[in-house]
């Protein structure tokens, strides 16, 4: 029988995923709208805007769960939610995952669906069917990746929690099923490819490496051996099931590595955001504040400029000496008021 807070976590999963669903059939109603022998026009006057417009809301709905979902399952297990802020949902919206413009991350649909009709030679009605597929899976990623990434953050602000545990929702890829029920810290990011679906349970107490109790957790040598020799194949790839059949381990196969926007700074190289960035961004507009507040600047903000670059969530995790610092952090670049 499920426990209060893996139930919880279930009903958490079902609500982002009909977000993220209902995003999708927003983002494909706004696709229908494109003329592929007037792309660009098309794109231009109402398309581009309908889709930023579709994804940036779904983002932020996506994120706005966040700190209600951490506080269900830390009163599930009688613990009291100590957050150190409130998440602003609206720091995860408007822009991509690796630090791009929504706009210009939709826009690589149009170019597919041109590519497969002038240059493969599809089609019409195929080419723009391969561009929307290419526009659902960022649609679904990105709207998934903010509700993580806000999940993150919540948990990272609250003191109570020591780390999470990772859950896989079945079926899953072969990246995804070696980290099942894996434990991490507070401060660790959480590593995810396109479309992943996996989310975080938030603990107090992290048993590190001895969770066969955990929410999540279950055996993927017995999940593997489950699978037929087809689909082994589809998840670890022809060579890589081979080699697991062979006694290698699973884990030794697998990457789940992801990649990020990085940026020079502080003497290393960061993941970074240019969203709220620019000079009418909220972020640039509190730095400015404060520059002003310093007695950097005049009254005016005339002269000011950015300094360094706006931290994503995960390299605060990882720059961030201590939980106080990490809390900090999350105010001082904007995802936490």
């Amino acid at each position: 029988m499920a426990s209060a807070a893996e139930e919880i976590a279930l009903a958490y999963y079902v609500r982002q995923q009909r977000i993220v669903r209902r995003t999708v059939d927003q983002a494909q109603r706004v696709w229908r709208r494109l003329d592929l022998k007037h792309l660009d026009a098309t794109w231009q006057f109402g398309v581009s805007t309908g889709l930023v417009a579709a994804m940036s809301a779904g983002q932020a709905e996506a994120a706005a769960h966040s700190d209600a979902y951490v506080a269900a399952v830390l009163a599930a297990d009688g613990l009291d939610s100590q957050p150190g802020g409130k998440i602003d949902p609206l720091a995860f919206a408007g822009v991509a995952a690796d630090g791009r413009p929504l706009k210009s991350l939709a826009y690589e649909s149009v170019l597919e669906a041109k590519w497969l009709f002038e240059e493969v030679g599809q089609a019409e009605v195929d080419a723009m069917i391969g561009g929307l597929e290419k526009l659902l899976r960022a649609v679904s990623t990105e709207v998934a990746d903010a509700g993580r990434t806000a999940t993150g953050a919540s948990i990272a602000g609250n003191r109570t929690i020591n780390g999470y545990i990772r859950v896989v929702n079945p079926p899953a890829c072969s990246r995804c099923l070696i980290l099942a029920g894996k434990e991490y810290g507070w401060n660790a990011g959480f590593q995810r490819h396109p479309k992943c679906d996996c989310i975080h349970v938030p603990a107090k107490l992290i048993k590190r490496g001895r969770g066969r109790s955990h929410p999540g957790v279950f055996d993927v040598k017995s999940h593997f051996d489950s699978l037929s020799a087809a689909e082994q194949n589809r998840l670890f790839t022809k060579a890589g099931a081979e080699a697991i059949r062979d006694g290698a381990s699973i884990s030794s196969v697998v990457n789940a590595r992801r990649g990020m926007y990085t940026a020079s700074a502080y003497g290393r190289t960061v993941a970074a955001t240019r969203d709220s960035a620019t000079r009418r961004g909220a972020w640039f507009r509190a730095e400015r504040q404060r520059a002003i507040q310093r007695g950097l600047v005049p009254r005016s903000g005339q002269g000011f400029r950015l300094t360094s670059p706006r931290l994503r969530p995960e390299e605060i995790y990882r720059l961030a000496g201590s939980r106080s610092e990490a809390i900090a952090m999350l105010h001082r670049f904007g995802y936490m008021t």
